[in-house]
């Protein structure tokens, strides 16, 4: 196998993943939310509880902005942060009730507009799809954390 050629097309998957991924969630954000903030609370919604650390090596985003931006959220009652009693140094941050509610909302949305993508589909290429993306999570987007 040409590992270049390989290579260049996972480039060219994730890319056209980003694409997807912006054309199924535009204009999901609610008003008031900044789209960082928006990112930190997908993050949230699918991986929590998470610590601050993890937001800020996940999104790139620096300890100090990761920290500010979950205080907005925090005052938005978006989110709330959660003792950890083996370490009192170390908070877990989970999405509040109103939080949850915006996302689920969001994730509706966005839920729509994949099965609107995906509905000439049959059912084969449905099965062949998810074989698909199970494989792309186990051997390439899974996390050695």
């Amino acid at each position: 196998m040409d590992k270049e050629a390989f290579f260049h097309k996972f480039v060219t998957f994730t890319t056209a993943v980003h694409e997807v991924t912006f054309d199924l969630t535009k204009d999901v954000r609610p008003e008031g939310i900044t789209p960082v903030q928006y990112s930190i609370l997908e993050y949230i919604a699918v991986s929590q509880p998470v610590t601050l650390s993890q937001i800020s090596d996940c999104k790139n985003i620096s300890m100090p902005n990761t920290s500010r931006e979950l205080k907005k959220l925090t005052e938005k009652n978006l989110c709330e942060k959660l003792d950890v009693a083996e370490d009192r140094r170390k908070q877990f941050i989970r999405l509040s009730e109103e939080g949850q509610a915006m996302m689920n909302t969001a994730f509706e949305r966005i839920g729509e507009r994949f099965l609107d993508r995906i509905k000439d589909s049959s059912v084969e290429e449905l099965e062949e799809i998810n074989r698909a993306l199970d494989v792309l999570q186990s051997k390439v987007f899974h996390s050695d954390k």
